[in-house]
């Protein structure tokens, strides 16, 4: 899918050499750092070759790496896991994609940014699905200028609208790396077969999977995706990983059928009951646990509470007592 082309139904845009992504030379000698690691990698890795979905290298591997720094050595590991990832597995879900209306106002703009503490707003005609492209701050603050207002009569957001990438879901995020260095567009948004927005995805985020989670001064502080309110009893965020809550809690929730196909609590409740629960719906879990829906809207789940079997028997026999 070329750079500006009409969202919908694509095959993944290819590069003229997209079975190693790894492989490009710079032509005016200036080599930015992503690229510079992408090709110590490429040196240090070759020839490589595939058993049983292990790396198998040659022989004379360990010279070739001597002169990596141990940072060095980590990010070359995560280049090779580029190999595997896909857009889908790094973009931001469309629900949580903070996006403006070509028709807003300044002010409107100016809270959507500072709501998701960003530096680039897509922007839509009447749905998501109709994306122009994206807007950047720097572009309206050098326009209406910082700590000044502009009439709605002066604001006209479609005058600061930048192109945008349209990628497929599957696209490998090598690939789309390299695009938005050669195209210096930084942002996509990720379209489904269908031709409806399906995520985003900015530089940003396929850096981070180099270089680890890159934090600057407009980043709030990690918050827990789950507390324990009392025994056997957990209040969660619906996004929290399922792998991570059964390793930090010791107890099991992922059923053998589903493994594969959910990562996060929000989605084993999705999967249990075929839709999104409503508010204060309770699910029960195959292995007697309960999921109690917080919060939810048509769209999706918020906020679960999750009472642990034991946890549920106690309380059984409380309220019996109780009567």
């Amino acid at each position: 899918m070329d750079e500006g082309s009409s969202p919908g139904p694509s095959q993944e845009g290819r590069l003229p050499d997209e079975t190693d992504p790894y492989q490009s030379r710079p032509e005016n000698g200036s080599e930015p750092f992503v690229s510079r690691l992408l090709r110590r990698a490429a040196d240090a890795f070759s020839p490589v070759s595939y058993e049983d979905g292990e790396i198998v290298t040659a022989a004379g591997i360990g010279a070739a790496m001597a002169g990596l720094s141990d940072a060095e050595r980590a990010m070359i590991a995560n280049i090779l896991r580029l190999r595997d990832l896909r857009v889908v597995d790094v973009m931001t879900p469309r629900a949580d994609i903070v996006a403006v209306g070509v028709d807003s106002t300044l002010d409107t703009v100016d809270e959507a940014f500072k709501e998701g503490s960003l530096s680039r707003l897509p922007v839509f005609r009447e749905t998501l699905d109709d994306p122009l492209g994206f807007v950047h701050l720097k572009d309206l603050a050098i326009a209406y200028g910082l700590g000044r207002t502009a009439t709605d009569a002066d604001f006209d957001l479609r005058k600061h609208i930048r192109t945008a990438l349209f990628v497929p879901p599957s696209m490998r995020i090598a690939a789309l790396l390299q695009k938005m260095q050669g195209s210096r567009v930084h942002m996509a948004l990720v379209i489904d077969e269908f031709g409806g927005v399906d995520g985003l995805v900015t530089i940003e985020d396929l850096v981070e999977q180099i270089v680890g989670d890159i934090e600057d001064e407009h980043d709030e502080e990690e918050i827990a995706h789950w507390r324990e309110e009392s025994p056997g009893v957990y209040l969660i965020d619906a996004r929290a990983d399922i792998a991570e809550f059964e390793e930090a809690e010791g107890v099991s929730l992922r059923l053998p059928d589903w493994e594969e196909d959910v990562d996060t609590l929000g989605g084993l409740v999705f999967m249990l009951t075929g839709r999104v629960p409503a508010r204060a719906e309770v699910i029960s879990h195959p292995a007697g646990h309960e999921f109690q829906v917080v919060d939810a809207d048509p769209r999706r789940i918020k906020r679960l509470r999750l009472i642990l079997h034991g946890a549920t028997q106690a309380a059984g026999a409380m309220r019996k007592a109780a009567e």
